[in-house]
């Protein structure tokens, strides 16, 4: 790549050679100088919307209005603001990050010679609380080095993201609030279709991708109609289709969004959104989260115009291509999400029988008392992550687009040391090729893995590039086919028979019944509502008793 001019004049001035001498990319929104690492540029901390801070908080974002000269793009943004806890787990990163309201920003590796390349947009997890996109696993070096180039993304979490409040309705347009993350995400969208044919990609052909609760926004994103026609394929990874907040009414036994919202303020004694907005950024998103406040997507009947499983079995999604799998051992660094065990097999089973009834014993043959601290585990790790994942590989075939089902089930000596074979989230160093970029507690990934990631990468550009995949991944289709990653990548068929079948009949008789569905299964589920309209064929599909 030739020396940009302006580049030319900064080294004439006195400036460092390494600086002078980054690449320079003139965009529609200004020009960036970023960095060369071998045949890869990267550019860091873009704005792409103007920071939401104080009396901006909690409104859509607003557009970046074109910069002046050339903005140095060699650091990573601020994080969005995130409570300051003390507890450790494998996710805790090695110092607290840097934190901002002003942290709408956004990051880009892409190869040097990149002419209309696919774009991978990336949405990191964190239960729409904590993370950040300037986190080392999340390096888009060697997915970019397979011609892709790499998008990730900052959007505002907890209280100043996802808050909804009547107030803050009555203030809006369209009468709405809450959501506000999810729109930064699509503002994030907007500047790439805009500016990243100026780095060489195609805008499109842009996948968006995302791990938990960017998994969970990949779908948000496919459900609303505001995000139509800004990507063309879609990566969710132990993504979750639970029940969601209604903005205005309770549903499925939780308050309305607005309702919280005036909980929370309550909480932390704001009598209004004149008072919230003049609190601290910090001090309020701490005091949310001691008071329990639970950040989500909203229906509010625009951005989300209704509950996520409603979109999905109409056909109303985007109509893309996805990629979707989750992890064998998702629960094990998260048990707080499963129920404490009993203390014998035979209090488990009878209380799955209890709760369960006529599908008790089809539940028990997926989840046995014989290993009823193991089942325990499946049970939320398939409510969740196991039956999102291949609902959306089916609902996607039946759109007619190509849906590709994986499980990763790779254990390594430390991961089996720790008890926690196949993590929740074990499979990003894996998919970015990240060995050296997991937190301090992370367990150490060996280097003689590099096969398994260098295939994973492979599948993840390949999709990326053309919505399918090479090497003989067969996409799902009638056959129910996944990629099986465990010492080596092997396609399969028929994933954990008769798991999707339970869940989707549980959750049918518990919309028509008004019953939440998330981690509130096994030990933890209510009684097993009644038979209901509309669920006599996901009944059928569970075996009768005997």
């Amino acid at each position: 790549m030739k020396l940009h001019y302006l580049a030319c004049a900064a080294l004439a001035l006195g400036a460092s050679p390494a600086l002078a001498q980054g690449p320079i990319v003139d965009a529609p929104s200004g020009s960036v100088r970023g960095t060369l690492d071998g045949s890869i540029r990267t550019f860091k901390g873009i704005p792409y919307a103007v920071p939401p801070t104080g009396g901006m908080r909690w409104r859509p974002p607003a557009p970046m209005q074109s910069w002046k000269g050339v903005r140095d793009a060699a650091k990573f943004g601020a994080a969005c603001v995130q409570p300051q806890g003390k507890t450790l787990s494998v996710y805790s990163p090695a110092e607290p990050l840097p934190v901002s309201e002003d942290c709408l920003t956004l990051n880009i590796w892409a190869p040097a010679d990149a002419k209309r390349a696919p774009v991978f947009f990336w949405i990191h997890g964190g239960a729409l609380t904590t993370g950040s996109s300037r986190e080392a696993m999340y390096d888009g070096k060697r997915l970019a080095g397979q011609g892709v180039i790499v998008v990730s993304i900052n959007y505002r979490l907890g209280v100043l993201g996802w808050l909804a409040h009547p107030a803050l309705s009555a203030e809006s347009p369209q009468k709405v609030s809450g959501n506000y993350g999810l729109l930064d995400q699509m503002a994030a969208l907007a500047w790439v279709k805009h500016n990243i044919a100026a780095f060489g990609g195609d805008p499109a052909n842009v996948t968006i991708a995302g791990e938990s609760a960017g998994g969970l926004s990949v779908l948000f994103l496919m459900q609303s109609p505001l995000a139509r026609g800004t990507f063309a394929k879609a990566v969710a990874q132990s993504a979750y289709m639970v029940s969601m907040p209604e903005l205005k009414k309770s549903a499925y036994g939780a308050p309305s969004a607005e309702a919280v919202g005036q909980m929370l303020a309550a909480g932390v004694q704001a009598p209004d959104v004149v008072a919230l907005r003049g609190m601290d950024g910090q001090t309020l998103t701490d005091g949310a989260a001691k008071l329990g406040f639970f950040p989500f997507g909203v229906v509010d009947g625009l951005v989300l115009p209704e509950q996520m499983v409603a979109t999905f079995d109409k056909g109303r999604q985007a109509p893309v291509p996805i990629l979707a799998g989750f992890n064998q051992g998702e629960i094990r660094s998260l048990m707080m999400l499963a129920p404490k065990a009993p203390g014998s097999a035979a209090d488990y089973e009878k209380a799955i029988r209890e709760r369960y009834g006529a599908f008790a014993d089809a539940f028990l043959r997926l989840y046995p008392a014989a290993d009823y601290k193991e089942s325990i585990l499946a049970t939320t790790r398939d409510a969740l992550y196991g039956w999102t994942a291949e609902r959306l590989v089916r609902k996607q075939t039946a759109l007619g687009q190509p849906a590709y089902l994986y499980l990763f089930d790779h254990g390594t000596p430390a991961t089996a040391a720790g008890g926690l074979h196949a993590f929740h989230a074990s499979e990003l160093p894996y998919v970015f090729g990240t060995f050296d970029g997991t937190p301090p507690r992370w367990p150490k990934v060996p280097e003689s893995d590099r096969p398994l990631s260098d295939a994973m990468i492979d599948y993840w550009a390949s999709f990326a590039k053309s919505g399918k995949t090479d090497q003989g991944w067969p996409a799902y289709g009638d056959a129910r086919n996944y990629m099986h990653f465990a010492d080596t990548p092997q396609a399969k068929a028929g994933l954990m028979p008769g798991m999707y079948e339970q869940y989707e009949a549980v959750v049918c008789r518990r919309r028509a019944a008004g019953v939440a569905w998330n981690w509130n299964v096994g030990l933890a589920s209510p009684p097993l509502p009644p038979k209901a309209a509309g669920c006599d064929q996901a009944d059928a599909a569970i075996p009768a008793p005997g």
